[in-house]
């Protein structure tokens, strides 16, 4: 959400690139915080309350944005806005997953499909409105679309029993899944790999696709609306990536697949480097969307397949917390390095060598045998 609106920002509070970074760095930031307690709320109270819960928080948060007046104001905005995204999918993937115990990788990349398709929107709507309006029509329409389908999934939800309902909190309500320490000690292997995957792949994405337009249009010479359209391209390319990744993921060794979507993440980050002209910088912002896309699904079902019904919910808040406040710190890194005078283009290929060194450690540690290797599905 944020992304598109990195210039709009800039030009009414006269921002740096790195104070504009902070925004989506707060943004991801919130995403991570409430991961902890939710993940210990989820063993106290049903799931329908925490999913309810951060509506009511976006929708909020989503109007108190829209009134920012100060630079302080929008940071706090973003950090809410981050905080009701984060809740609400703690609480969904692991439930996903158990819902569908034979094609994890299927479940999660649908529903993944289904997130994307409003990321892939996003840009394009927040375009539609700038040309119309201001960024502050923007939040205030994002207030009351949060604020109605909240009220929708509390009617849906009222009138369906969900896991744990019926007065048996199954895996919920044991000793383990209720303890985060008890949690990291039976899965830390797996909770390692999460983190230092998506954790530095997150880092690179984060920083790279909140200046995506800042960059095509000052470093590649593309207009802005066609940069925003660019923009919209780059999650596009995510719809088919979650929806055929999750299905792959079904079907190939989790570990070496997870190594190669990196190595083809790192090569497509390369690209739009060296890519000139309209048609070159297309092209490799539809292969960077595709391979990045392609790993949310691929790790999810990785970590979810292999950690045990015990701790599951536990392990992955644990994993999806730590890393996400690895991914936060991308943008506003990328935009105190622009400030501090390195060019974009030179940012950029450090950041290829760190996903490069990510994709060959990771498959080195798992021919060594010193990495999980998940348990592999039968397809079905």
């Amino acid at each position: 959400m944020f992304a598109p609106l990195i210039e709009p920002f800039r030009a009414t509070f006269a921002l740096s690139a790195g104070e504009a970074g902070l925004i989506a760095t707060l943004a991801w930031l919130g995403s991570a915080l409430p991961r902890y307690p939710v993940s210990y709320l989820l063993t106290k109270l049903h799931r329908r309350y925490i999913i309810i819960a951060a509506g009511v928080v976006l929708t909020g948060a989503a109007t108190f944005t829209a009134t920012a007046g100060s630079l302080t104001h929008l940071y706090v905005g973003a950090l809410c806005m981050g905080m009701a995204s984060g809740a609400y999918f703690i609480s969904a993937n692991p439930l996903i997953s158990e819902l569908f115990p034979d094609g994890v990788g299927r479940a999660i990349g649908t529903h993944g499909t289904a997130s994307q398709i409003a990321s892939v929107s996003a840009p394009a709507i927040v375009g539609i409105v700038l040309a119309q309006a201001s960024w502050r029509t923007a939040f205030r329409a994002i207030a009351v679309a949060a604020a109605t389908v909240t009220v929708v999934l509390y009617l849906a939800m009222r009138s369906t029993t969900l896991p744990g309902e019926d007065g048996d909190r199954g895996d919920d309500d044991t000793a383990g899944n209720r303890s985060l320490r008890g949690a990291f000690r039976a899965e830390w292997r797996l909770i390692a790999t999460g983190v230092f995957v998506l954790g530095l792949v997150g880092f690179v994405w984060n920083g790279l696709f909140n200046f995506y337009v800042t960059y095509v249009h000052e470093v590649k010479g593309v207009g802005e609306p066609l940069a925003r359209t660019l923009l919209s391209g780059l999650f596009a390319a995510g719809v088919p990536a979650f929806f055929l990744s999750g299905r792959l993921a079904d079907r190939l060794p989790y570990v070496p697949y997870l190594a190669g979507i990196v190595a083809a993440f790192a090569t497509a980050v390369l690209g739009l480097t060296l890519a000139t002209g309209v048609t070159a910088v297309a092209v490799a912002t539809v292969a960077l969307g595709y391979t990045i896309h392609s790993l949310f699904p691929a790790i999810d079902t990785f970590l979810l397949d292999s950690m045990s019904d015990v701790h599951r919910g536990s392990a992955y808040a644990l994993t999806s917390a730590t890393m996400m406040l690895i991914q936060a710190t991308g943008s506003v890194a990328v935009g105190q390095l622009v400030d501090a005078g390195v060019p974009f283009d030179t940012v950029f290929l450090w950041l290829v060598g760190l996903v490069t060194t990510v994709s060959l450690t990771l498959l080195t540690l798992h021919r060594i045998g010193r990495i999980p290797t998940g348990r592999r599905p039968t397809p079905s």
